[in-house]
């Protein structure tokens, strides 16, 4: 039963994500740790991070990633099959309507209306992720902000879009710093 529950959960978001990876992590978010808790909202955040730094589309590896902690190794098959089965039915049929009527303004109309809504659930991805890295589980109080993690993500940012540095080498740089930091603080302290 929980096998058919993977399938059709992410079966659900694969035919939702348009805008690619990103852009699922919201509806991975409400099928994982909302509605189904098979994450908390830590684990998610660390899903994420996995996710990102292991070879591979981050709502994939999402999926195999969770597929496996609910279910094994048939877990991470069925719920990475429940995810890309949909979008390659939803891509296959649209490449046809794309090559017989993709010139039509109304086509044209279709697509410039998804883009917004892209943005919209990325942005919804990126916020929840700073609010659990910032905040944890705890209230968005300035008295309670992890400066570390907001000083770390705030040279991140600086590092990916202004020095223009590969996101490779920033996620190995903020690991180390993490670890450095660690090693530390009980000196400081």
């Amino acid at each position: 039963m929980i096998l058919l529950k993977l399938f059709l959960s992410f079966c659900t978001i694969g035919a939702l994500a348009f805008g690619g990876g990103y852009a699922a992590l919201p509806l991975i978010q409400e099928q994982c740790v909302e509605l189904n808790h098979w994450l908390t909202m830590s684990e998610f955040s660390d899903l994420l991070t996995i996710s990102q730094i292991t070879p591979g589309p981050i709502a994939i590896n999402s999926a195999s990633f969770v597929g496996m902690k609910v279910a094994g190794f048939a877990g991470a098959v069925v719920a990475t099959l429940g995810f890309t089965l949909p979008p390659f039915i939803i891509v296959s049929f649209l490449f046809w309507v794309f090559k017989r009527y993709g010139e039509l303004p109304v086509m044209q109309d279709i697509l410039s209306g998804l883009k917004p809504a892209v943005v919209g659930l990325i942005t919804v991805a990126a916020v929840n992720v700073m609010v659990e890295a910032l905040w944890g589980n705890g209230a968005v109080l300035l008295s309670s902000t992890d400066f570390f993690a907001a000083g770390l993500a705030l040279l991140a940012f600086i590092a990916l879009r202004l020095k223009k540095i590969g996101a490779m080498a920033t996620i190995l740089l903020c690991g180390a710093v993490g670890v450095l930091w660690q090693l530390i603080t009980p000196f400081i302290v």
